[in-house]
């Protein structure tokens, strides 16, 4: 099951938008979205605009890899659990967000952590094949669990939103 989150804050119609358009070129039904409160409504996958933690949780554990948003939450969540994570940042420029921490986050991790990035809805595509039909067996994210606690800790103390953080 791959299990694709846009976060709790805004929507991003744009990366749901590609991953159903990938599971119906590629005929997967295997697919669960919390898709927030965005305008387009899948066709080709399983959603709901929010779940709770314990169902977020869930779906993490159960998940064979995840997509996302380059929210640090959800990173942390995939990365503490050693799940592959696929992220496409938001960008400012097409008013998902109101600047372009996501793409600066996402160009860190990728260099650093080996985290797959795509930057735009045919990279998504490209790198959801990559990641699941020929490498998802093989593909673990390269970070240290103080890597991890670091970045949990500066969110903790400096983010005042909800996350999915335990």
């Amino acid at each position: 099951m791959i299990f694709v989150t846009v976060g709790t804050q805004l929507p991003f119609d744009r990366l749901i938008k590609a991953v159903d358009l990938w599971a119906e070129l590629r005929g997967r039904k295997d697919l669960f979205a919390q898709i927030g409160h965005g305008g387009y409504r899948p066709h080709n996958i399983r959603w709901e605009e929010f779940i709770d933690v314990p169902e977020f949780e869930h779906y993490v554990r159960e998940a064979q890899a995840i997509v996302a948003h380059a929210g640090m939450g959800t990173i942390i969540t995939a990365l503490d659990l050693g799940k592959p994570i696929l992220v496409m940042p938001r960008r400012a420029d097409l008013k998902e967000t109101r600047n372009d921490h996501q793409v600066a986050t996402a160009k860190y991790l990728k260099q650093k952590c080996g985290i797959l990035v795509a930057f735009d809805e045919s990279e998504l595509i490209t790198r959801l094949d990559e990641l699941i039909l020929h490498k998802s067996g093989d593909y673990k994210p390269v970070v240290s669990h103080q890597l991890i606690e670091i970045v949990r800790s500066f969110i903790k103390a400096n983010e005042p939103v909800r996350t999915f953080l335990p």
